[in-house]
């Protein structure tokens, strides 16, 4: 598993939020965004965006390239 799946794991537990819910907010399927956490899949520029959004991190966050969430 690699940092962004790991991360966005953790930060979907972390708010309690179900797969669907995420997976529903991106428009896509539930099978498609448990993809992402499993590490079998990357998302778009565009559904990167959403998530980062979505969780209110930085994209270095949910990289891996950096351990501070909040964005600058």
């Amino acid at each position: 598993m690699n940092k962004f799946s790991q991360r966005i794991k953790e930060l979907r537990i972390n708010k309690k939020i179900k797969q669907k819910e995420i997976a529903e907010y991106l428009g896509m399927s539930l099978f498609a965004y448990q993809r992402y956490e499993y590490g079998e899949r990357e998302p778009n520029f565009d559904k990167f965006i959403k998530l980062c959004d979505y969780f209110q991190v930085s994209a270095d966050y949910l990289l891996g390239l950096s351990d501070v969430r909040e964005r600058k």
